[in-house]
């Protein structure tokens, strides 16, 4: 349980930069001139959001443009109407463009939020270059206002000794932790 606590501990230390803003966004059609790249613009309104046609399967891709462990994928739903275009999104994370990417494992799936609402998927660390949004088996308009993808650079195994007879709290084994990875902090 401790080490558990510990790597989430280090992952909110280390994932407080958006990745999306590193990255390179593609939809599978665009409508109008709602470009994926709006969907991680910084801007969480309409109109600037990220629209497909309504086409069977839309999806939408980031790429990281490197690996990296996902830890939250936070989506902005529209602020307007046509709220349904962000629910039954699959967040679908990996290093494969298979299928476009929508066969990288799955984070989660969107549900109807409200207007202008922001819900954020917990992914534990899934490993991946591509961050996809996906509806799939259905013909529909994918809506995405704004995509924050928050993670670190891909995991090092990283080992500490500490001696059975030593008392270390969290703290302590934290800052050993902290300690390998970066000397020089």
């Amino acid at each position: 349980m401790m080490l558990q606590q510990l790597e989430e501990n280090l992952s909110t230390d280390f994932s407080r930069e958006n990745l999306a803003f590193k990255g390179k966004a593609v939809q599978s059609s665009t409508f109008n001139a709602w470009g994926a790249a709006k969907a991680i613009d910084g801007i969480r309104y309409t109109p600037s959001c990220a629209h497909t046609s309504y086409e069977l399967n839309p999806w939408w891709r980031l790429d990281l443009l490197d690996s990296y462990n996902i830890y939250k994928v936070t989506v902005t739903n529209r602020d307007d109407y046509c709220l349904d275009e962000t629910a039954g999104v699959e967040i679908r994370i990996g290093n494969s463009l298979e299928n476009n990417g929508n066969n990288n494992p799955r984070c989660g799936v969107t549900s109807l939020a409200p207007a202008g609402s922001s819900v954020s998927f917990f992914c534990g660390g899934m490993e991946g270059r591509y961050v996809n949004m996906y509806i799939p088996n259905i013909q529909k308009y994918l809506t995405l206002c704004e995509v924050e993808v928050y993670g670190t650079a891909k995991k090092q195994v990283t080992r500490v000794q500490v001696k059975a007879a030593e008392n270390v709290d969290e703290a302590e084994l934290k800052a050993l932790v902290l300690n390998q990875i970066s000397p020089s902090a």
